[in-house]
C-alpha cells in the first residue's frame, strides 16, 4: 500500500472515530441543469423564453444560459438527494406546462441546427444589467462561435456542512487558523484533486459519444460517419468534454491559465485575464457603431468565460463581481461542471450519480493535494481529452506523474479508495453511497455498461442516428414529466415567483439612471485598488498597489 493510500485511510478513520458521519449529513447539494428548447420536429426553438415562466433576469430557479432557447433550471441547496431530484422534476413539469408542443432536448449535444448565425442570444430586458448579460453572450459568440455555446451541461454544486469543516479543521491540527482561510485552502486542494481524477466523471457518466452532423457543419473533423446525419468516435464517452466541445483557447495565444495553487492565486489569475487586452479579440472591436460586440477586448470578458471542469464559488450580491465575492468571503461551494445530461433519466441525473459525486467530493478533500505544476497540468488536460474521445478503447492508458497507467487500473484504484469514504458518508458499510460506488465498478470492468456505450448500442440495434435516438427518448421524458404531479405548494410558489420576477425586472429597468457605458465602467471598477500582473521572474501573478 502506498503512502498516499495509508494517509487517506488514516484520515478516514480519524473522521469516523470523531463522529464525522453525523456532521456530513448536513452537506448541501444543488443542481443547475441546462436544456435546449426544441420544436416538435426537433429543431432549435426560435420562440422567446415563455413569459409565463417569469423573468430570466431575476427568477431564482428558471432562467436561460447562452441562447434564448437554452433553459437553465436551478435547484436550491438541500441536504437530501430525494429533495433535490423532486425539486428538479417539479421545475421540468412546470416548464412543460408552458411550452406548448416544444421539447426540452434530453442530451447535452444539441438538436438540429441551421448554423450559428441563426441561434438567438438570450434576452434579459432593457436594463443595463440585462443588456450586459446579452452583450456578454454576443461576445462569446464572436469569440468562439455560437454553435459551441448551445451544448447543455449539468452543474453539480456542493458544499460541506460547516460543522464538518470545523471538525476537519481540528483533526488537521489547524485549529488556530482563521476559519474562512482554512476552508478556502482545503477546498482549493479538493479542486486540484477533482482536476487530477476528473477524467473519471466523463468515463462513468459521459453520454455524448455522437453528434448530429449539423453541429460541425463547415468544420473539418476526424469524427467517423455513423450514418448520413450522425458523426461519432467508436470509443467516445463525452464529445462535450472533448476538442469539439466548448473549450477555452486563451492559453494558446496569451499564456493565460488559471492558477489553483490557492484561492488568492486563482482570483489574481482571473483578474489579470479580465484586465489584460488580447490582440485577437481587439480585432473584433468592442463598441462597433452603436452596438457592443463584447464587454471588452481582454483575455476574458468576465470570470464565467473561463472554461474549467470545476470552479470555486461564492454567492454574489446583486452585480457583484465573482472574484470580488471570493476575495471578500472565501469559497462557499464548489461547482463541478463536467457531468453530461443523462439521457436515460427524465431530469438528466439520477440519485446514484448524485451520491457518487458527493463521495468523490469528500474523497478529493481528504486526499493529499500538492500544487499542480506545468507538466501535471498538461497531463490533466490530455487525460480529459483522451477519456472524452477514446475512454472505452481497450488498453487505453492515461498519464499520471509522467508514467503511463491503464485507465481501468487507475479507475479501479480510485473506486477502491472511495469505498471507505462512502462508508463514512453512510455511517454503515452497506449504505447508498457505498452502493453508488460499487455500481461504478461494473462500468470499469465492462465498458459496454457505460452510458456512452449503451447509447451507441441502442442506435445500432434500432438503426437510428443520434438525432432520432435523442428525439425518441426526449419525447418519452416529456410524457413522463407530463404525468408528474407537482406539489401544490411548490406550484403556487413557482406561479408567485414568475409574477414577482417580472415585477423585479421592471423595477430594475425603471431604476436605471446612467448610460450603459457608465454602468459597464462602474461594474469593472469594483475592487480595483490593485494591479495584478504576471511576473516571469517568479512565474506567478504578483500584485502591485496602485498609487
Amino acid at each position: 500500500m502506498n503512502q498516499s493510500r495509508k494517509d487517506l485511510e488514516a484520515r478516514v478513520e480519524r473522521l469516523r472515530s470523531a463522529g464525522a458521519a453525523v456532521q456530513l449529513r448536513g452537506n448541501r447539494i444543488g443542481l443547475e441543469k441546462e436544456g435546449l428548447r426544441a420544436s416538435a420536429a426537433g429543431h432549435l426553438a426560435m420562440s422567446p423564453h415563455p413569459r409565463a415562466l417569469g423573468s430570466a433576469l431575476t427568477h431564482p430557479y428558471i432562467t436561460t444560459d447562452f441562447s434564448e432557447a437554452l433553459l437553465e433550471l436551478i435547484t436550491p441547496p438541500t441536504s437530501r438527494v430525494e429533495e433535490v431530484l423532486e425539486f428538479l422534476a417539479d421545475l421540468h413539469a412546470y416548464v412543460y406546462r408552458h411550452l406548448g408542443d416544444e421539447l426540452i432536448w434530453g442530451t447535452s449535444m444539441p438538436c438540429v441546427l441551421e448554423g450559428g448565425a441563426g441561434i438567438p442570444l438570450a434576452q434579459y430586458g432593457t436594463s443595463n444589467a440585462g443588456t450586459m448579460k446579452t452583450v456578454y453572450r454576443r461576445g462569446l459568440g464572436n469569440r468562439y462561435g455560437r454553435t459551441m455555446q448551445v451544448i447543455a451541461g449539468l452543474h453539480f454544486n456542493f458544499s460541506f456542512a460547516d460543522a464538518f469543516l470545523d471538525l476537519y479543521r481540528d483533526l488537521q491540527g489547524a485549529g488556530g487558523d482563521e476559519v474562512t482561510a482554512f476552508r478556502s485552502e482545503a477546498q482549493m486542494g479538493m479542486i486540484r484533486n477533482l482536476q487530477r481524477v476528473g477524467w473519471l466523471v466523463p468515463y462513468l457518466f459521459g453520454a455524448s459519444p455522437a453528434v448530429c452532423s449539423s453541429f460541425v457543419r463547415g468544420r473539418e473533423t476526424d469524427l467517423q460517419v455513423f450514418d448520413p446525419y450522425t458523426l461519432y468516435y467508436p470509443f467516445a464517452t463525452s464529445l462535450r468534454m472533448g476538442d469539439i466541445g466548448y473549450q477555452n483557447r486563451q492559453e494558446e495565444g496569451t499564456g493565460m491559465k488559471a492558477s489553483y495553487d490557492s484561492l488568492d492565486s486563482y482570483v489574481r489569475s482571473l483578474t489579470w485575464a479580465i484586465e489584460t487586452p488580447c490582440p485577437q479579440y481587439e480585432k473584433i472591436g468592442v463598441k462597433v457603431g452603436d452596438r457592443y460586440e463584447q464587454l471588452n477586448a481582454n483575455v476574458l470578458q468576465i470570470e464565467n468565460e473561463y472554461y474549467s471542469t470545476v470552479r470555486p464559488k461564492q454567492i454574489t450580491e446583486w452585480l457583484e463581481r465573482p472574484t470580488l465575492a471570493l476575495r471578500r468571503r472565501g469559497i462557499r461551494y464548489v461547482e463541478l461542471r463536467s457531468p453530461d445530461i443523462n439521457i436515460f433519466e427524465p431530469v438528466g441525473i439520477s440519485a446514484e450519480q448524485i451520491r457518487f459525486l458527493e463521495t468523490l467530493m469528500l474523497y478529493c478533500l481528504i486526499l493529499d493535494s500538492p500544487r499542480i505544476g506545468a507538466g501535471e497540468r498538461r497531463e490533466i488536460d490530455e487525460n480529459q481529452v483522451l477519456t472524452a474521445h477514446r475512454g472505452r478503447e481497450p488498453g487505453l492508458a492515461l498519464t499520471r506523474l509522467r508514467e503511463a497507467v491503464p485507465l481501468r487500473v487507475w479507475a479501479s484504484e480510485i473506486l477502491d479508495d472511495m469505498i471507505r469514504v462512502a462508508e463514512l458518508l453512510d455511517g454503515v458499510s452497506e449504505g447508498l453511497h457505498v452502493q453508488s460506488v460499487e455500481r461504478q465498478r461494473d462500468k470499469v470492468a465492462d465498458p459496454d455498461a457505460t452510458p456512452s456505450a449503451r447509447i451507441l448500442a441502442m442506435m445500432r440495434e434500432r438503426q437510428e442516428g443520434f438525432f432520432s435516438f435523442a428525439r425518441r427518448l426526449t419525447e418519452a421524458h416529456r410524457e413522463t414529466l407530463g404525468h408528474h404531479r407537482i406539489d401544490p405548494e411548490r406550484e403556487a410558489l413557482l406561479d408567485r415567483l414568475a409574477r414577482e420576477s417580472i415585477a423585479q425586472q421592471e423595477a430594475i429597468e425603471a431604476a436605471d439612471d446612467r448610460s450603459f457605458d457608465e454602468f459597464l465602467a462602474d461594474y469593472f471598477n469594483q475592487g480595483r485598488a490593485t494591479d495584478i500582473g504576471w511576473d516571469p521572474a517568479v512565474d506567478r501573478f504578483e500584485v502591485q498597489e496602485r498609487v
